[in-house]
């Protein structure tokens, strides 16, 4: 199968590696408005030609979106009128917005929403991780709006990388994204710049860093090309979680206040429930 990858950034290559090294896809094809991404991914491998999208849609059978939501509201319709049967793909971060750019497209039945709950705070073709997607979870939203040879493919692709399927309306897929991992994007921002504003010693930062704090601040790294349409996006959404996220520390800052070191040992025990369904 040749498969088109719009984007080759992280996801995309990452994807582009995954599908040659399990045999899903024998040719991939770059696509990519930057040219020094396009040209590391042929030199590392990751993709086979580079092509304009027109050629490659044309020679694929499959194309995946693999570039930021923005992007991808703005390409999709009018890739969609351009297809002749293939299937097309997308895995971005949010759902809802992009599921309805294409409501009244009379070729809707086949493009298979996706997002494959994998990713991390590099970016570009050379932090393409071994093994990426082994044993996480991939969203399939609408899938009844798929045609079934369309949606088969996509699950037959997810299946072959080592990815769990999920089905989500769209909707709720915002409200789910927007709790377990949009949020931890804007704490993580929230606390580098709380740190790095009160902590003006950066060799203090560089010696005293635990692994706590590396790992809570790691996803501070990631890419605002990417996260800022994202939060646009679900703005109402991480609205609701950040909220209630400022509700909970507003307690622990009361607790502290107050010295009132029972409730805040109370609040840690709830925390600890987490560890039931995270192991």
């Amino acid at each position: 199968m040749t498969v088109a990858i719009i984007g080759t950034g992280l996801i995309g290559c990452s994807m582009a590696s995954r599908l040659k090294e399990t045999g899903f896809a024998q040719k991939v094809i770059g696509v990519d408005n930057n040219m020094q991404n396009l040209q590391t991914a042929m030199q590392l491998g990751w993709i086979d030609e580079a092509m304009l999208l027109d050629e490659a849609i044309r020679q694929s059978e499959l194309i995946i979106i693999a570039i930021p939501v923005d992007a991808t509201l703005h390409l999709l319709p009018g890739l969609m009128n351009k297809i002749d049967g293939q299937v097309v793909m997308d895995v971005g971060s949010t759902k809802k917005m992009i599921c309805n750019s294409i409501t009244g497209n009379s070729k809707r039945n086949r493009f298979v929403a996706t997002h494959p709950m994998w990713g991390t705070e590099k970016s570009g073709p050379e932090a393409v991780v071994k093994d990426a997607f082994k044993d996480r979870v991939a969203v399939i939203c609408d899938k009844e709006r798929s045609d079934p040879d369309a949606l088969s493919l996509v699950e037959r692709l997810y299946t072959a990388i080592g990815m769990r399927l999920v089905y989500m309306d769209p909707a709720a897929h915002d409200v789910h994204a927007a709790y377990v991992s949009h949020i931890s994007h804007v704490a993580s921002y929230a606390l580098s710049l709380t740190v790095l504003e009160k902590e003006k010693e950066e060799d203090a930062i560089f010696e005293l860093a635990s692994g706590g704090f590396e790992s809570t601040v790691r996803l501070a790294k990631s890419n605002p090309d990417m996260w800022v349409p994202i939060f646009m996006q679900n703005k109402e959404n991480v609205l609701d979680v950040l909220n209630e996220h400022i509700s909970q520390l507003r307690k622990f800052k009361s607790c502290l206040e107050k010295e009132n070191y029972e409730y805040l040992a109370e609040l840690i025990g709830n925390a600890n429930k987490i560890k039931r369904i995270l192991k």
